[in-house]
């Protein structure tokens, strides 16, 4: 139940090239507080709750527990969510030993992309494709909690 793992800008859309499955995420949060988030979300035809606690220190890692639920109670616990309603596509792109999820994001967040690695452990290695640009694990201004409350549209 501890997720590892690590986000990345990605600099070009040569990974476009690479794609395994893509499906849209529709996602708000009932409470976005950063001890604890607990997150609504529809991806493709299911719905999920998901409660994440605090990450660690350099960001790697934090509690996870997620549940399935059905599409239409999903769709009715998003309008109870707080302010924005993030809006994106993921990309499932193998590369190495690695799977990379990339969000394209869309409405208040669009010309957001980012590329998120799962990790078995910390300090695992792993081959970095030449479309990853800079780090940006443990940059809360990236999590997708904070940008449902201050939207990557409306950053200076």
């Amino acid at each position: 139940m501890i997720e590892i793992e690590r986000k990345f800008w990605v600099k070009n859309t040569t990974f476009l090239n690479r794609i395994k499955a893509s499906f849209k995420i529709t996602q708000g949060y009932l409470n976005s507080d950063k001890y604890r988030t607990v997150r609504v979300r529809t991806k493709a035809s299911s719905g999920f709750i998901t409660v994440k606690g605090i990450s660690s220190a350099d960001g790697t890692s934090r509690f996870e527990w997620e549940k399935q639920i059905s599409l239409e109670e999903a769709l009715l616990l998003l309008p109870l969510c707080e302010d924005f309603i993030i809006e994106k596509t993921r990309y499932i792109i193998p590369f190495g030993e690695v799977i990379f999820e990339v969000d394209v994001f869309e409405g208040n967040n669009k010309g957001l992309v980012i590329a998120e690695v799962e990790l078995t452990h910390k300090n695992q290695t792993f081959e970095k494709p030449d479309w990853l640009g800079e780090e940006l694990t443990g940059d809360e201004r990236f999590y997708n909690a904070y940008l449902s409350k201050y939207p990557y549209t409306s950053w200076e």
